[in-house]
């Protein structure tokens, strides 16, 4: 593993989730490894899939976005920002998705790159049943970074939130297994909100042990 892609989704560079990726950075990095980053509060990075991501329509009556990702590929006519992180994915080793969770979810930010990067014809080809085992991401891995606001006893199965692995499946299972990666154990931080500085240096220590043992 060499090539490395930090998709970040948090918009305070101030954070425990800023501290954590410049970790990822330093940790990475002397490992000799390439790290891109794709900090989507710090691109703006545009959110909508929408038909002004197709310069060259297949299809002007009507938008399908399936068809459209579809014809683009094929053809090579995208939007530049799109073609430019479909770059950056293709030459990762390993993918990593930092963000903080919003509403049980991420960030709309890091759902829209999702729906604009994760293309047919790029990640997936649903038509020729090019999913999962045959995902066209095969061969990379994927790893979820996530802070919480709430401790960690309102993520047990049986707490007031639920489990927090449940809430992830439709990214860890049904988005990124479902474009072929190996994706690897999520890494929680619980508790972010208010964290103490002592309890948040440990984290970032946590979190720089979990990327070497990746690497192990």
């Amino acid at each position: 593993m060499q090539n490395v892609l930090i998709v970040y989704a948090a918009p305070e560079p101030k954070s425990l989730n800023g501290a954590l990726l410049a970790a990822a950075l330093k940790t990475l990095g002397d490992r000799g490894m390439t790290v891109e980053i794709s900090d989507l509060y710090g691109m703006n990075f545009k959110a909508v899939l929408d038909a002004s991501d197709f310069p060259s329509r297949r299809e002007t009556t009507v938008f399908d976005p399936a068809a459209e990702q579809l014809h683009a590929m094929a053809c090579g006519s995208i939007a530049p920002d799109i073609a430019a992180e479909i770059e950056k994915v293709g030459r990762a080793d390993l993918l990593i998705f930092q963000f903080p969770i919003w509403w049980t979810s991420m960030p709309a930010i890091l759902k829209g790159w999702f729906d604009r990067v994760f293309a047919q014809g790029f990640a997936v080809n649903t038509a020729t049943g090019e999913v999962y085992g045959r995902g066209l991401l095969r061969g990379k891995k994927a790893m979820v970074v996530v802070t919480t606001g709430s401790p960690p006893e309102l993520y047990l199965p049986d707490g007031p939130h639920g489990d927090i692995h449940e809430h992830l499946r439709s990214l860890t299972h049904a988005t990124l297994e479902f474009c072929g990666l190996d994706v690897l154990p999520t890494h929680v931080v619980f508790g972010a909100a208010g964290i103490a500085p002592i309890d948040a240096d440990r984290e970032v220590e946590l979190y720089q042990d979990r990327l070497l043992s990746i690497e192990a």
